[in-house]
This record gives C-alpha cells, structure tokens and sequence, in this order.
C-alpha cells in the first residue's frame, strides 16, 4: 500500500466525529446545533460534561498520534511524511465528510500529531495553553497562543527539523482561521468562558 493510500486512511481516521457519534449515542444530541455548535471536546464538554468531554478528546488526540506513529511506518522513508500524515488527520478532523465538512477546530488532533516528533516543543504550548486557560478563563485564547507559540518552541527545540517547523506554522494558520469565529467573539466580549457556560446548568 502506497503513499496515497495512508494519506486518504489518514484523512478518514482524522473525520471520524467522535463528539458527534458520543452526543448521539449517550444522549440523542447533535453537538452541531447545541453550544458552540463545535465538534470538539470543549463543546462536549458544555452540552454533555466532563465524563464524556474527556474520553472523547483523548480519541480526538489519538487521530492525530496514531498517523505520525502508525501509518507513517508504512507510508514511506522520507522525514516528512509522518508530520504530512499528521496534518492530514487535523485537516479530516476540522473538515469530516462524515457530517457534511463541520467538524471541530483541530486543536486536539494536532496535538496529537505534534506530541510524538516534538514532545519538547508540545509541552512548551501545553504549559502556555494552560496558563493562558487559568489566567483568561478562555479555551479559545490558550489554544491560539499554544498553536502560535509552537513553531516557535520546535525551532529552538531542534533548529534543523524543517520539517516539523514548517508543518507548525501551517498548522498554527490554520488553527487561527478556525477559531475566526472565536477571536471575533473576543474582541465583541461575547466569548464564553471556560466552566462558565454549561448547557443544562444553572
């Protein structure tokens, strides 16, 4: 099996909505028309609660460990293809064609992607993600700041990995463009905050 063929598996396992199959199984909801209309854990998190929101974002993380890790062992040599792959899942993942292209923002998924070929760099955005969480109340800030400061945090890690370097600043656009939405609700002051806004709460 080719290059072509680990790319598109990829893609598929990156599509696979888990937010979306958890809401409808465990509680007959379509994430799509309730919170953030997200599918993503964060959202999982404020229609369903934490129970749900935590295994489904470690699944959403795993879509992007199991490419770079798996797959790419038997896509080919060249050191790019295990980040490419990577990429690849986070694309799926942001734009499934298993719910009509709606799919969640990518921040897991990356992570996923980045964590095995950068874990020096993965745990610098983790802290600023963290930090970013506690000291904003936003998910939407710490994972734009985390995308932002990660090719930053490879280059320093290991100058002469291009690749990952290269693959992190795509990713961090693209992480930008798809929390558009959220950095519009910012500068408005209409952004919710994290553990503050639960569908169903009081």
């Amino acid at each position: 099996m080719g290059l072509v063929f680990w790319i598109l598996a990829s893609y598929v396992l990156g599509s696979t909505p888990t937010s979306y199959i958890v809401g409808q199984t465990f509680a007959s909801k379509d994430l799509r028309e309730l919170g953030s209309k997200n599918l993503g854990a964060t959202n999982v998190y404020r229609v369903l609660g934490l129970k749900y929101a935590i295994p489904v974002g470690l699944i959403d993380v795993a879509k992007g460990v199991i490419p770079v890790t798996l797959f790419a062992r038997y896509a080919g040599s060249e050191p790019w293809i295990p980040i490419t792959l990577g990429a690849v899942a986070v694309f799926g993942h942001v734009f499934s064609v298993f719910v009509r292209f709606r799919g969640g923002k990518g921040v897991a998924t990356a992570s996923g992607a980045v964590v095995a070929l950068a874990p020096t760099a993965f745990l610098v955005s983790l802290v600023v993600w963290i930090v970013a969480v506690k000291l904003t109340g936003y998910v939407s800030v710490g994972s734009i700041l985390a995308a932002l400061v990660f090719p930053a945090a490879a280059w320093f890690a290991a100058p002469d990995d291009v690749y990952t370097f290269g693959v992190g600043l795509v990713l961090a656009v693209f992480i930008l463009f798809t929390h558009r939405t959220n950095v519009r609700r910012l500068a408005l002051g209409t952004e919710h905050r994290f553990g503050r806004w639960r569908i169903g709460a009081s």
